[in-house]
């Protein structure tokens, strides 16, 4: 008799999940609760996958024997808690493709930082000839590439949602690049459990696994300090200088993982900025825990172009510069932004709010900041926050106006900065969405 697994969410995690847990011989049922995107049906209907759209049939989810959920539904919802009662296993697309690979998986997770982490992690393992897939946030599925695959290593990007239906799941290498606050609207407006969430990509791993982290994070720090865990700790820091790990003195990164140093200027870098600086740390010592060679990691870094829609330069425009930073949807990610900017800003600000404390912003944005370009359906808080330390705020309601707005602001020699700090879901399809269509906008400045 054939398992029967059901998959809620029809988006890349559920569709991948439905491709492996077919090969894998499971009876396959996928049921969201919007409408299935076009690419995704053709795909479950040549894979003769049964599926729903627009609503759930309890009576078909309630006789699984295990459920996979997408990261996008939380826990609190009233399906997820029946099925729950009847006792149904739960877990994440990660939990369940991680037991069908034998890859060495590297799992990175972190309030910001986390792509660019990723990308450059596995842009040093494939110049060093490694056989690596990328996956997570990222990209195909995890599960897909798993079913259709055959990588020897996974670098994968892992959000607090993904790793909330974690069980066995253990990567051979963890990196927690910081945690700050962000989603807590999913955790009960509580700072301790998003922490904790963030800690189970290392709650299962052994002895002879790495916990790469950050040891000026005051969050990871305090957790640390109250917790065990078995995996080896690797830290890294750009306050001081530490017996081991990594850290920054007279601008070089200097890496102390065995008896060779590593040296490496930051200026010989490609990604600038202190937060950068750290997520080429977190990646080099991964990429040195698997054996690359120093030459290799160093070329790596130097070579390496980032991520899209992270402080993405678009197109230098009257000599004004656009950089797109559409993947800042904390305060965090933006905080980091503006630090970078060394010249004076028009920065583009707004979408859904995830409660955020704008005032650690305020010195950045004194010192930086122009004018604020709105770009939400509600922007009370930010006008309220910024009004007394900017001159000018304009309110705008869509991409293309908000790039005709802030080049009329911006002079000759200024930098125009989407960095919007929240979340995109009131104007854009997602933060890429957004991206996209600031930067055709600013392709179409004249």
């Amino acid at each position: 008799m054939k398992k029967y697994l059901v998959i809620l969410g029809g988006g890349e995690s559920g569709i991948g999940t439905a491709i492996l847990g077919t090969k894998k011989g499971y009876k396959v049922f996928v049921s969201d609760s919007g409408k299935v995107a076009k690419n995704y049906k053709k795909v479950l209907l040549h894979n003769n996958i049964a599926f729903e759209e627009k609503g759930h049939t309890e009576a078909k989810i309630f006789v699984a024997d295990l459920v996979v959920k997408s990261p996008g539904i939380p826990d609190d919802v009233a399906l997820i808690q029946k099925i729950k009662n009847v006792s149904i296993p739960i877990v994440s697309e990660i939990e369940f493709a991680a037991q069908y690979t034998k890859a060495t998986l590297m799992g990175i997770t972190g309030s910001n930082g986390k792509t660019t982490t990723t990308l450059l992690l596995h842009h040093m393992l494939k110049e060093a000839g490694l056989n690596v897939g990328v996956a997570g946030n990222i990209g195909d599925s995890f599960a897909k590439q798993v079913a259709e695959k055959n990588y020897k290593n996974y670098v994968l990007e892992l959000s607090s949602f993904q790793l909330d239906g974690v069980k066995k799941f253990a990567p051979h290498i963890a990196i927690i690049t910081n945690i700050t606050p962000d989603h807590l609207d999913r955790y009960e407006y509580q700072f301790d459990k998003y922490v904790n969430s963030k800690f189970r990509v290392t709650k299962n791993q052994k002895e002879t696994d790495f916990l790469i982290y950050d040891a000026d994070d005051i969050a990871i720090k305090e957790w640390l300090k109250k917790n065990q865990v078995k995996a080896h700790l690797v830290p890294f820091s750009i306050l001081r200088e530490l017996e081991y790990g990594a850290f920054l003195k007279e601008d070089k990164i200097i890496i102390k993982l065995n008896i060779e140093e590593f040296t490496m200027s930051i200026s010989n870098i490609t990604l600038q900025g202190k937060h950068n600086a750290k997520n080429a740390m977190a990646a080099a010592m991964a990429a040195q825990l698997l054996k690359v060679r120093k030459q290799t990691i160093k070329e790596s870094l130097s070579n390496f172009e980032g991520a899209e829609h992270r402080l993405e330069n678009v197109k230098k425009v009257k000599n004004v510069q656009y950089i797109n930073d559409s993947k800042a949807t904390n305060i965090n990610a933006t905080f980091y932004a503006l630090e970078c900017m060394s010249s004076p800003t028009v920065w583009i600000v707004g979408g859904v709010d995830k409660g955020n404390d704008y005032h650690d912003l305020l010195p950045l944005v004194r010192e930086k900041v122009k004018a604020i370009v709105c770009l939400g359906l509600d922007n009370q808080k930010i006008v309220e926050i910024f009004h007394n330390v900017v001159d000018v705020i304009v309110e705008t309601a869509g991409a293309e106006e908000a790039v005709k707005v802030a080049a009329k602001l911006a002079s000759e020699g200024e930098v125009v900065l989407l960095s919007p700090a929240c979340a995109s879901f009131d104007l854009f399809d997602n933060y890429e969405d957004r991206g996209r269509q600031f930067k055709q906008a600013v392709r179409e400045l004249q």
